[in-house]
C-alpha cells in the first residue's frame, strides 16, 4: 500500500471511529431489538421473535406511512422551489452581500429548535398576529384554523428544511459558470428558459444533495406534527415515540424505526446508484 493511501486511511480512522461507534453501532442494536420480546414491565424480555416485526403489518401504519411520505416529499419539492432562486441570487451577487445572506440563512439554527416550534404555535394562535392580519385584509374569518391541521405541519417543517436545501444548492451554484446563462441569452434564449435548461442541470449534484437531506430529515419529525399538527397529522416518528415512552412497548418502536431506516438507507444507494451510472 503506497505511503499517500496510509496517510488518507490514518487521516480517516477518527471520523469512520466516530461514525461507527455513534451511528452504526445504534443502529445496530436499534435493528436487534425489533427481533425481541417485549416484557410487559416496559423492558425487553429474553428470547428471539418475529411477531414484532409482523405487527407492522398493521394496516393502522398505512395512512401514518402515507401521511408520512407525502409530507416528505410535499416538503422537499417546496424547499428546492424556493431554494433555486436563493442559490442562484446568492451566486451572483456581490461578496458584502452574499456573506449577509448566508448569515440570515444560518442564523435559524442559533436558536433552539423547540423554541423556533412554540414561536409558530405562538404566530398561528387563534389570537395571534398572522390571523389577525389575514383578518384585516378580509383573507380570513374568525372561524379559520391556522393551528392544528396538515398545513401548520407543512408549513413550519418547509421553515426548518428550507437552510438544508439553500446551503448544499448554494455551493454549487458557486461552483457554476454563469458565462454559459449569458451565452443562452445570447442565442435568443429567455431568461427562464436559461435557468431550467442551462442553470438547474448544471446544479444536479447540488439539486440530488438537497432533496436527499430534506427528504431524509422530513421522514423522521416527530416534533413538529405534534405542536402544531392535529389528531389526525401524526407521522412515522409521532408512532415510534408514542411506542417508545406511552406504550413502552420498546421492541416495536425499534422495528418502526428500523423500516425507516432501511428505506432510507436503500434510498440513498440507490440514489448513490443511479449517480454513479450517470458519470460513468
Amino acid at each position: 500500500m503506497s505511503n499517500p493511501r496510509r496517510q488518507e486511511i490514518r487521516a480517516t480512522l477518527p471520523s469512520l471511529g466516530w461514525l461507527v461507534l455513534f451511528f452504526a453501532l445504534p443502529c445496530l442494536i436499534t435493528l436487534t431489538l425489533a427481533f425481541r420480546a417485549n416484557d410487559l414491565r416496559g423492558g425487553v424480555a429474553d428470547g428471539w421473535t418475529l411477531e414484532t416485526v409482523k405487527l407492522l403489518a398493521d394496516p393502522v401504519y398505512l395512512p401514518v406511512v402515507w401521511r408520512t411520505l407525502s409530507m416528505g416529499l410535499v416538503t422537499t419539492f417546496a424547499c428546492l422551489l424556493l431554494a433555486l432562486p436563493m442559490a442562484w441570487h446568492m451566486a451572483r451577487c456581490t461578496p458584502g452581500w452574499r456573506n449577509f445572506l448566508l448569515m440570515l440563512v444560518v442564523l435559524p439554527f442559533l436558536s433552539n429548535f423547540i423554541i423556533r416550534i412554540f414561536a409558530w404555535r405562538s404566530l398561528l394562535h387563534p389570537d395571534g398576529p398572522v390571523k389577525h392580519l389575514l383578518i384585516w385584509l378580509h383573507l380570513a374569518d374568525e372561524s379559520t384554523l391556522l393551528l392544528n391541521n396538515s398545513g401548520a405541519v407543512l408549513l413550519v417543517m418547509i421553515y426548518t428544511q428550507l437552510p438544508f436545501a439553500i446551503l448544499p444548492l448554494y455551493a454549487a451554484a458557486e461552483k457554476f459558470d454563469f458565462h454559459l446563462i449569458d451565452a443562452a441569452r445570447d442565442l435568443g434564449a429567455t431568461g427562464w428558459q436559461a435557468f431550467l435548461r442551462v442553470f438547474v442541470p448544471g446544479v444536479r449534484q447540488g439539486l440530488l444533495s438537497a432533496a436527499v437531506i430534506v427528504f431524509v430529515c422530513t421522514l423522521g419529525q416527530y416534533v413538529i406534527p405534534q405542536f402544531v399538527g392535529g389528531t389526525g397529522d401524526e407521522m412515522l416518528g409521532n408512532k415510534i415515540v408514542q411506542r417508545a415512552f406511552t406504550d413502552r412497548h420498546l421492541p416495536l418502536a425499534s422495528a418502526l424505526s428500523g423500516a425507516l431506516l432501511l428505506f432510507v438507507m436503500v434510498l440513498v444507494l440507490l440514489m448513490s446508484w443511479r449517480e454513479r451510472r450517470s458519470r460513468a
